[in-house]
């Protein structure tokens, strides 16, 4: 989007004093500063915008080069100066992007001249403060006297970057700091006591704002919040709200390349398309991987196809919605194979999988050709598919069908509904959870049971310095507690290190002496404050250099290194010579066609 070469910037005058900076060619693209910044704030969008568009960044009124407002000016004051540098210019309409105060000129322009803007983006407006917060900028308004206050510089960067400064962000500090101190006093004052007033203006003209909108803010903006901006997007006709992951104030500044992006996306895209919707900017991969983080149950829905035969597909997007009247909701994406059936089908059913089921599952998550040839099933009240085995089974018409981004939301009315007390299947991140094995694991382990865990903390692994060089694992006789010193919970206990035990990990026996039996999870574990000197953590990817002497454990950390590459873990079951490991999540990227 940037282009590697410095545009030529123009500066320029109008004949009524207005200055204004000019970079580019193309379509047109009008930039308003906020309060106590200048038209040079607004450079870093001007390089990454003037290869394809004609970027024209004005001196609001009582900055930097253009003269001041009246003593009480008011928005209309400085919508008009923008639309006399438009007519200077001979520009008959452009995209307009206004920055907090600037973002409410940018729609005093929009709502007053609509012919005169094409598209509008308000960056970090306000709207309708809170009386907290509208209390606290009418305080700083009237402590302006016109005679400038470093102090109050202090006090906007801190409030704007944050105190200390983050490293990162002392750049975009400076050059903030310096366009504050080289305000005009006066005109700084004037224009901040219309700021501390006007947040309101437009509350009730938004309704009629006849021009695509675009709201963007910073997640972390608290006097510039998401819920103003998301306010104005949905009183605006053809309004759309953006709020960016992690940002403040001065986001144009300190993320410029996300901030420019989302701007030109907007400018160039489809906006009717997305009318009203509010957006989070954030990884899609990581976004994922904290909705894994909730454990669910697992469920095949299932119904009977327009030929009349059984359909199903694998689902962890299942909920209970009301008890009067008995409604339940479970989602399919609208790329799966399925969803032509289960988005026009007229009942469904769901049932809820119990650990015997897992296999089911991963069938139902695949495109195999028939599905229901691996279980037994009877048909339910509205004839769809009830699954013999199963936890539950909730026999339902359809009530509703809602459209929600990339999958459809299936409500169904509870016709008929079993249960049972199986032990369920569970999923999380990534992997099937089975309550009843690792029950099981726990209770097997007897005092003479070898329990142990791998632990990671950041991308580390605890081990354990033995006498004669060697390196271990946390483990001890039974999993205990912290009073049997012999036990994993003991050892660990000594040691000051605070563990969480987590999915089971390995189950197996000794070769030669099939009573006893090895058990190992995974887990995490806090950072001991500890002095001892046995304690050593080290990355996973130096594993393989450590010396351990029990090939066992050799093989079973080789298992975890790799495994946590795939990030798709299982369970060894065995003994110390030979067994198989059951993978917990070997359907996980099928699944993800259907969830």
């Amino acid at each position: 989007m940037a282009d590697t070469a410095a545009p030529a910037w123009i500066r320029g005058k109008t004949l009524d004093g207005t200055g204004f900076l000019r970079a580019g060619s193309g379509a047109p693209v009008l930039l308003i500063h906020g309060v106590g910044m200048n038209a040079t704030i607004w450079e870093p969008q001007i390089e990454r915008m003037a290869d394809r568009w004609d970027v024209i960044a004005l001196d609001m009124l009582g900055h930097g080069q253009s003269p001041l407002p009246r003593e009480n000016p008011d928005l209309a004051d400085y919508a008009g100066q923008a639309i006399g540098l438009l007519d200077h210019l001979g520009i008959d309409a452009a995209f307009v992007i206004g920055h907090s105060m600037g973002a409410l000129v940018a729609q005093e322009l929009a709502l007053r001249a609509p012919e005169r803007v094409r598209r509008v983006v308000s960056l970090n407006a306000v709207f309708r403060r809170p009386p907290h917060l509208a209390e606290a900028v009418r305080q700083r308004a009237a402590a302006l006297n016109g005679k400038g206050d470093p102090s109050g510089t202090a006090m906007t960067i801190e409030r704007w970057f944050g105190n200390p400064v983050p490293a990162n962000l002392s750049t975009a500090a400076r050059k903030t700091a310096a366009a504050l101190n080289n305000a005009d006093p006066e005109g700084y004052a004037r224009t901040y006591r219309l700021f501390a007033r006007a947040d309101g203006d437009h509350a009730d003209r938004l309704g009629t704002l006849a021009v695509p909108a675009l709201f963007m803010t910073g997640s972390e903006d608290r006097n510039s919040s998401p819920v103003m901006s998301a306010a104005m997007a949905r009183l605006a006709p053809q309004g759309r709200c953006a709020v960016l992951d992690g940002q403040k104030h001065m986001m144009a500044v300190t993320a410029p390349d996300l901030t420019t992006r989302h701007i030109v996306d907007f400018l160039e895209g489809d906006v009717e398309a997305k009318v009203g919707k509010t957006e989070s900017v954030f990884a899609s991969g990581e976004f994922r991987r904290a909705l894994g983080s909730f454990l669910t149950g697992v469920t095949i829905v299932t119904t009977i196809g327009p030929g009349g035969e059984p359909r199903g597909f694998t689902a962890n997007s299942f909920t209970s919605v009301s008890l009067e009247p008995p409604l339940v909701l479970v989602c399919i994406a609208t790329k799966a194979l399925g969803h032509p059936v289960f988005a026009t089908s007229k009942s469904f059913a769901i049932n809820i999988l119990s650990e015997s089921q897992k296999a089911a599952s991963g069938i139902f998550a695949s495109k195999a050709a028939d599905k229901f040839a691996s279980v037994a099933w009877r048909p339910g009240q509205t004839g769809s598919p009830l699954l013999d085995g199963s936890v539950a089974a909730f026999d339902c018409d359809m009530e509703r069908l809602v459209e929600a981004g990339d999958h459809s939301i299936l409500i169904g009315r509870v016709r008929d509904f079993s249960h049972n007390s199986s032990p369920p299947l569970g999923y999380c991140r990534g992997a099937y959870v089975a309550p009843g094995l690792s029950q099981a694991a726990m209770a097997a382990a007897q005092p003479g049971t070898d329990v142990g865990a791998i632990l990671e903390h950041g991308g580390r692994i605890l081990f354990l310095k033995t006498a004669d060089g060697f390196h271990e694992l946390p483990h001890g006789r039974g999993l205990g507690s912290a009073s049997d010193e012999k036990s994993l919970n003991g050892l660990l206990a000594a040691r000051a290190i605070e563990a969480q035990l987590g999915f089971l990990f390995a189950v197996w026996d000794d070769a030669r002496n099939t009573s006893r039996t090895h058990v190992y999870y995974r887990g995490t574990f806090d950072v001991p404050a500890s002095s001892d000197d046995s304690i050593r953590l080290v990355e996973i990817d130096a594993i393989e250099e450590m010396k351990i002497a029990d090939p066992a454990i050799r093989s079973m950390l080789a298992r975890y290194v790799r495994e946590c590459t795939q990030d798709a873990f299982g369970v060894y079951v065995g003994n110390e010579i030979e067994g198989e490991v059951r993978p917990l999540a070997s359907v996980a990227s099928n699944q993800g066609d259907q969830r």
